[in-house]
């Protein structure tokens, strides 16, 4: 599977968010402050997996000819979105 810059960026952005959690532990600051940075990763990471869930159902569908595999192809990925949360 193909994945574009936007989706690759979206990783990126989340991986500096970690990175300034990290930083923010090094230097000390408050744990009221670490963990509202935590849960806007996890949020960054809920949103990223649906877009690549989204993403993957589109070209599933569209690669599947056959309307019992589309079907499939379409429980798959919600199966793995539901997995997620």
């Amino acid at each position: 599977m193909e994945y574009s810059n936007k989706e690759k960026n979206r990783i990126k952005r989340l991986e500096g968010q970690l990175r300034g959690v990290l930083r923010m532990m090094e230097e000390g600051k408050d744990c009221k402050d670490i963990i509202t940075q935590l849960s806007a990763s996890r949020s960054a990471i809920d949103r990223s997996i649906g877009v690549l869930v989204s993403s993957n159902l589109v070209e599933c569908v569209r690669e599947e000819q056959n309307q019992e595999n589309q079907e499939e192809a379409i429980n798959e990925a919600v199966q793995l979105l539901v997995k997620s949360r």
